[in-house]
């Protein structure tokens, strides 16, 4: 009775091994860049299911753009919230986008400048949204002085918007 349980169970592990060792990642991003967006889903589906951050990333790129997909933001968020709590700089900025916005989540200000913090290392729009969190008071006490700290690296790593926000914080002294 035992051997009729095990197996099932051990065809089954096969084949869900299997299927994500077929799995290629950079097959799925070469599919995608030719829009092959299904293609990408399917390569890129098993490795995120296994904790690929790249491939949870990508995929909620997918979902939040409809790119082969009905476009889901609660989706996309799920599988930025994936790749983000394991440290990836740009699926932490995409979340906070949807926190800001409120796409696929409540509108959470103080969640988005979490995010925003997390990426704002290597993400230069992440430095520029913090700079316009701190401009409005959204998530955060409204302060000047933040707001120019944060839209001057922005502006140091090459966003235009930056320099056009400075210069207006500059006008109002």
């Amino acid at each position: 009775m035992n051997r009729l349980f095990t197996l099932p169970v051990l065809f089954l592990t096969l084949l869900v091994g299997n299927l994500a060792f077929s799995a290629d990642f950079q097959k799925g991003l070469n599919a995608e860049k030719k829009g092959d967006y299904a293609t990408a889903l399917r390569e890129w589906t098993p490795l995120a299911a296994q904790g690929d951050v790249e491939a949870q990333y990508n995929l909620g790129v997918l979902y939040m753009d409809g790119k082969g997909v009905a476009r889901d933001y609660e989706a996309a968020v799920g599988w930025f919230r994936k790749s983000a709590e394991a440290g990836h700089p740009p699926a932490q900025h995409n979340l906070a986008l949807m926190y800001a916005n409120g796409a696929g989540v409540t509108r959470n200000y103080p969640e988005a400048v979490k995010w925003f913090r997390k990426a704002a290392n290597t993400v230069p729009r992440s430095q520029f949204n913090l700079g316009s969190l701190y401009a409005k008071g959204q998530g955060v006490p409204q302060d000047w002085a933040e707001s120019k700290k944060w839209y001057e690296e922005a502006a140091a790593s090459g966003i235009a918007d930056a320099h056009m926000n400075l210069g207006i914080i500059y006008e109002k002294g």
